[in-house]
């Protein structure tokens, strides 16, 4: 990583704008804690919501249970929000709390250094390759369980003619009509992929490790 040309210094860092990171910057926002910057590896906040669900992906809890501290879901929205319906959610409740966030901005590193009482965090400006240094009393990790696809090493795929799709990368049944399609996997979005797939017309069959109780 290129030298640093000049430390930034903030009281608070958050690492990830999903909905944990918007919500700890909204908190901190309410209780009158400045100075606070969310610093996000893609070009938008709730990036995993807005570029890697399918077309029919909803909220699998109920709303009550799926709203942001300090601003419920409005009694006309649906029980199980739509996609579209929770990131515009997400886009007003960053606007309505003024969360700061550089978007393309990608951590590096993060250490505590006891001397300053300041973690010092190096990140790189995607757009520009340049690199950055933020200097914080408090740093928030909120980069997301789900930010990174796990694909299984499966002996064999290497040659395997058909088409392989991570969950991350499915949009829709779109072009899998007629064709034989196997789902790996009977998490939330296993089990619904595997459904959009069978309504599209797709000759769906489901594996799953475990037992089905």
């Amino acid at each position: 990583m290129a030298a640093v040309e000049q430390e930034q210094e903030e009281e608070v860092i958050i690492v990830g704008a999903g909905p944990s990171g918007l919500a700890a910057a909204a908190c901190l926002s309410v209780r009158g804690v400045t100075g606070c910057l969310v610093l996000e590896r893609d070009d938008c906040v709730a990036s995993l919501w807005r570029h890697r669900t399918y077309d029919r992906v909803r909220l699998h809890l109920a709303k009550r249970y799926c709203a942001l501290p300090h601003a419920p879901h409005g009694e006309a929205s649906p029980t199980y929000l739509p996609r579209d319906d929770f990131l515009r959610y997400l886009d007003a409740y960053a606007s309505r709390f003024g969360v700061r966030a550089r978007l393309r901005r990608e951590v590096r590193s993060a250490r505590y250094d006891a001397a300053r009482a300041r973690w010092l965090v190096d990140a790189v400006d995607l757009a520009t390759g340049r690199a950055e240094r933020y200097a914080a009393r408090h740093l928030v990790a909120a980069a997301g369980e789900n930010d990174e696809r796990v694909v299984p090493e499966v002996p064999g795929m290497e040659t395997f003619p058909g088409k392989v799709v991570h969950a991350a990368d499915y949009r829709s049944a779109e072009g899998f009509k007629g064709k034989s399609v196997l789902v790996v996997g009977g998490g939330n979005s296993g089990m619904e992929i595997a459904y959009d797939l069978a309504v599209g017309g797709a000759a769906t069959s489901i594996v799953i490790r475990s037992e089905v109780s």
